[in-house]
């Protein structure tokens, strides 16, 4: 048996360093530790993952959507670390968000909740809506009308709707069977186009017709702050709603955690954990890979 050897198993110190080699306890001690720190700083400066639990961004994201967000695109704060440790006292390498980006931030109202909505006016832009129709800055923002959302009844889709205690549709009249026998909603779809700094951003939205946020007062975005909505137009509690009606009201810049990258699982809520190959026949394979 070698000096090395006997040194191992007596466990006692190497006499040339005079190190005690290290148990296999300690070093998976410092693995753990490594990887906890690797996972904290990607998450708070890299990506983050977060899911869709509400249809607020019908058409783009369903319930059960499961996508990253970019954390640098906006600058840093407390906000942008895990439990938002109050470690930054202000926001970092700062950028302001474009017209169009679709944002997670921490909601005014309750801040131990990650929201998700679009851009729409800027710092110094005026916003309002006329009977369903968008202004941005005195001008109509182009409304066309594209064929009906077809948005099926999935196992998560009705789990969210007896959570919030609703319709699966919101309402009846809007829900169809499809030729398979399966129950589905279909709505009105719209695509807008809105100006940018690099030219236009379009996307879908959703409108069911008159509602309660179809008519709002001229609003003038304030400094550091933008005005965000949900493509789901009448069912989306955003800038529309004040923070004391449970809504985004003007949200402040130094809220924003990240910007919508890509789309990296989608699942319609049917997988049974016990039951391997629902694994497969539950995700929703095309919008896997899907940008923003």
């Amino acid at each position: 048996m070698s000096d090395s050897d006997l040194n191992r198993n007596l466990n006692v110190t190497d006499p040339q360093t005079g190190a005690r080699p290290a148990k296999k306890e300690d070093s998976f001690l410092v693995f753990l530790v490594k990887l906890v720190l690797i996972v904290a700083v990607f998450r708070s400066f890299i990506f983050s993952p977060f899911n869709i639990p509400s249809e607020s961004m019908l058409p783009r994201l369903l319930v059960g959507d499961y996508l990253l967000a970019a954390k640098w695109p906006y600058g840093y704060s407390s906000y942008s670390l895990p439990f938002s440790l109050p470690l930054l006292p202000h926001r970092i390498l700062a950028r302001q968000p474009e017209r169009g980006d679709v944002v997670i931030f921490k909601a005014p109202a309750n801040l131990d909740q990650d929201w998700i909505k679009r851009v729409i006016g800027l710092p110094g832009d005026s916003v309002q809506m006329r009977n369903g129709q968008l202004f941005l800055n005195g001008n109509a923002v182009p409304k066309l009308r594209e064929p009906d959302f077809i948005h099926p009844l999935t196992p998560n889709v009705i789990a969210e709707a007896r959570a919030e205690d609703h319709l699966p549709c919101v309402d009846a009249k809007f829900q169809i069977v499809l030729p398979d026998g399966s129950a589905a909603c279909r709505y009105p779809r719209f695509r807008e186009t809105i100006p940018t700094s690099s030219g236009e951003k379009s996307y879908e939205v959703l409108d069911m017709g008159p509602g309660p946020n179809d008519n709002t007062p001229l609003v003038i975005v304030p400094r550091d702050s933008v005005f965000v909505m949900g493509d789901n137009r009448d069912n989306s509690a955003d800038s529309r709603v004040p923070v004391e009606a449970g809504g985004v009201g003007i949200l402040p810049q130094a809220n924003l955690v990240g910007r919508a990258t890509i789309m990296m699982w989608s699942t319609d809520g049917s997988m049974v954990w016990y039951e391997p190959w629902t694994w497969f026949t539950a995700a929703r394979w095309s919008r896997i890979g899907g940008t923003f």
